[in-house]
């Protein structure tokens, strides 16, 4: 058993409009995020399903061809390997949850974030 406190995680500025905090198990990874207005994460896919909760603030995704603003208490499920994008409708906090473990951040490999 691991306890986290989300307060005392080291954060990670991707870019200047988003900032990442994560946990990786042995199975998941779990990321919350705090998007400013504005922000653009790039389309992209992974092998991992997501499911993205936004806590507040507001997300327009755009996923497989398809338009879907998300709320402040919505959850939105993500295929794995899914093409994928997101603009922030609002300042945001989002939590990120990923199956299988995000390998491609655990090796750095998250370059579509950080520009």
């Amino acid at each position: 058993m691991e306890l986290y406190n989300w307060e005392q995680l080291p954060a990670e500025q991707m870019n200047a409009m988003v900032v990442r905090k994560v946990i990786h198990s042995g199975q998941m990874t779990i990321a919350r995020l705090n998007i400013r207005k504005d922000a653009v994460v790039p389309e992209h896919s992974h092998v991992n399903e997501q499911i993205a909760n936004v806590e507040r603030g507001a997300l327009l995704f755009h996923v497989g061809g398809v338009d879907q603003v998300v709320g402040a208490g919505e959850s939105l499920v993500i295929p794995p390997n899914v093409p994928h994008g997101v603009v922030a409708l609002e300042d945001t906090v989002v939590t990120d949850v990923f199956t299988p473990r995000r390998e491609d951040w655990i090796a750095g490999d998250d370059a579509y974030l950080r520009r």
